[in-house]
């Protein structure tokens, strides 16, 4: 997870101008708030991992993108809308692994949200 001393390049702009306000973070450049995702293990063992609007996700959950993906080391996009059922969450920084028609992948849960 990141902290305060090192806070993501921003989501919609890719600047680093961000900063942490409560519990989102804010691009200083162009006003885009988005979640502090907390990506922990409960007591269990379990993971913890929260969507965009910060409902908690578990496996086999079905899930819709919150905005438009390129897909690295290709030409193809993953539309804003597209429902993929059927995730596993992982550990790292790309917490759900699913399948698209784009092929396997590994996204972060910030650019998801449940259905």
């Amino acid at each position: 997870m990141n902290t305060t001393a090192n806070p993501p390049k921003c989501p919609a702009c890719q600047e680093d101008m961000t900063y942490p306000d409560g519990e989102n973070y804010v691009c200083a450049q162009c006003g885009h708030e988005w979640p502090i995702i907390a990506s922990t293990e409960d007591d269990e063992g379990g993971l913890i991992v929260k969507d965009a609007n910060g409902n908690l996700l578990a496996d086999g959950d079905t899930v819709t993108l919150v905005k438009d993906l390129k897909v690295k080391g290709s030409s193809t996009t993953l539309k804003v809308g597209t429902k993929i059922k059927g995730i596993r969450l992982v550990a790292g920084d790309h917490e759900v692994d699913c399948k698209t028609e784009a092929g396997n992948m590994l996204l972060k849960a910030c650019f998801l949200k449940k259905a």
